[in-house]
């Protein structure tokens, strides 16, 4: 068994670009409010280092609004076609400016737009409201740089604990626990 749970993440995500599965990087991110009300939604994975998981959004978002006030979340990768599952629980920590730039210039230019024309989570008349908007925003920047706005950025989840799921017969499954000491990492083989 391997003993740092980033690295061997990374080796089963590789595995899942690898098998054609379709968007390996969605994961569903649990946040919850200052009284613990929980919510999930599907992110994308945008960076894994030893630091932890690294996804962007827009931080007024109900996500971001949730983040602020209670900075832990919850994420799990569901890879059906290899069997496999990761769970990932730890405290998130906003990535610096030099990192959220860096990820914004290498975003589409019309994902750019998009990012500056949605107040995500906020309550609009129609869709083609916001299109209209996007389209204003387009013709008013013309080919001009289109700047990261301050309320875009990303989070990363620092992880306590991430646990490897694989599908086994009879519902027996395989369960790998890891879970950060102060020495460093510490595992344990879990019940299905």
């Amino acid at each position: 068994m391997a003993t740092d749970p980033i690295l061997q993440f990374r080796r089963l995500f590789a595995r899942a670009q690898r098998s054609g599965i379709p968007l390996p990087e969605a994961m569903a991110l649990a946040t919850a409010d200052r009284r613990g009300r929980p919510s999930v939604r599907y992110v994308l994975l945008k960076q894994v280092d030893p630091s932890g998981f690294v996804f962007f959004t827009d931080t007024r978002s109900r996500k971001g609004r949730e983040l602020d006030a209670n900075p832990y979340a919850a994420a799990v990768f569901y890879w059906d076609p290899i069997g496999k599952q990761v769970r990932v629980e730890g405290r998130i920590e906003a990535v610096s400016a030099a990192e959220a730039d860096a990820y914004w210039l290498s975003r589409p230019r019309q994902s750019r737009l998009a990012a500056r024309t949605s107040r995500q989570s906020a309550e609009i008349a129609s869709h083609r409201d916001l299109m209209e908007r996007w389209r204003a925003l387009r013709a008013e920047l013309g080919g001009t740089a289109i700047e990261r706005p301050a309320y875009w950025s990303g989070y990363r989840i620092v992880p306590d604990s991430i646990e490897f799921w694989t599908r086994r017969a009879y519902r027996l499954h395989e369960r790998v626990l890891f879970e950060r000491t102060r020495g460093g990492w510490r595992s344990k083989i879990l019940q299905p």
